[in-house]
């Protein structure tokens, strides 16, 4: 069964750093397209950040350029995404997606994608 699952969502201070996990089970996450995505209350969906298969390119949002980074462990099947400086706009609730076509390229669009986890909730707070 093909699954992603996201975890490391929990409350934070602005300023503060989280690191998301996506893990996936039932498919090699390098051959795929992987994409971050988050949707705050009343919002819609937003594009975060994506890698794409193999070898790895990279794409962000514009609102957390410089801020967040992606990345991938092949030996874990899992993609990581690092949040840094966090801001109170920063909250809501962060989907990894993964693309079934393999592509060098990625983007940050929702519609792109066809597997998505349930969700891990980050809420920056002071």
């Amino acid at each position: 069964q093909v699954q992603l699952v996201e975890s490391g969502g929990e409350l934070v201070q602005p300023g503060g750093s989280l690191r998301l996990s996506c893990a996936a089970s039932g498919f090699t996450l390098d051959r795929h397209v992987i994409g971050w995505f988050r949707q705050a209350p009343g919002k819609e969906r937003e594009g975060v950040s994506c890698i794409s298969s193999y070898v790895g390119s990279v794409d962000y949002g514009d609102s957390v350029k410089g801020r967040f980074t992606i990345s991938r462990d092949n030996a874990k099947n899992t993609v990581y995404l690092q949040m840094n400086t966090l801001e109170p706009e920063d909250t809501a609730i962060y989907y990894c997606a993964a693309k079934s076509a393999p592509s060098k390229e990625c983007t940050v669009q929702p519609r792109e994608y066809d597997v998505w986890g349930q969700g891990t909730q980050v809420t920056v707070q002071g």
